[in-house]
């Protein structure tokens, strides 16, 4: 009799620590949202950090926490970390071309910053080559057509009408409190 009732008390035991575990994870989640939302952020990164430690392999808090540290801490390199640990977890998530998207991002911005702002890709370097190649080129077929001074004055009535047609083609967004230009970019 008394190993019927020993076991029926772990079995009970156990059941609750399950339900402890999962109501902890989520009341982790929900008080980290409810910090994120009131703009504690570090209280709220380290709510999330907590769930995570309960439930190591949930994506979508790694996507909230690298939301934090890219939109609001303005810390690349931690977001970079979470965005590919979503990606590693749900490769095919509701967020995933998102994260691949900040992932490139930040990648930049981290060897951006680490490389003192100098940081040129290839094929950015290239295209700048052959545009640099394509305009001495023009401007020497241009040098014995055309004055010097009525070269430049075309060039800044092109530069004034294409600037005239970005701006009737702009959208306008109410800033919000909170809102990042990161942020803001991702609604666009």
């Amino acid at each position: 009799m008394a190993c019927i009732w020993l076991s029926v008390f772990f079995a009970c035991g156990f059941i609750g620590c399950d339900r402890l575990t999962t109501s902890r994870y989520a009341q982790l989640v929900q008080d980290a949202d409810r910090k994120s939302t009131q703009g504690d952020f570090d209280r709220a990164i380290n709510l999330y950090e907590a769930a995570l430690d309960d439930s190591p392999r949930c994506a979508e808090i790694h996507y909230k926490l690298a939301l934090l540290y890219d939109d609001k801490m303005n810390d690349p390199l931690n977001a970079l970390h979470h965005f590919k640990r979503y990606l590693a977890l749900s490769p095919n998530g509701s967020h995933a071309s998102d994260v691949k998207n900040s992932v490139k991002r930040d990648e930049i911005a981290v060897v951006t910053s680490l490389s003192g702002d100098s940081v040129v890709t290839r094929a950015e370097a290239a295209r700048l080559r052959n545009e640099n190649l394509n305009l001495h080129k023009e401007l020497e077929a241009r040098s014995g057509t055309l004055p010097i001074g009525s070269g430049k004055a075309q060039a800044r009535d092109a530069s004034s009408k294409k600037t005239a047609s970005r701006k009737s083609e702009g959208r306008t967004y109410v800033v919000r409190p909170g809102d990042t230009l990161v942020s803001i970019s991702r609604k666009f």
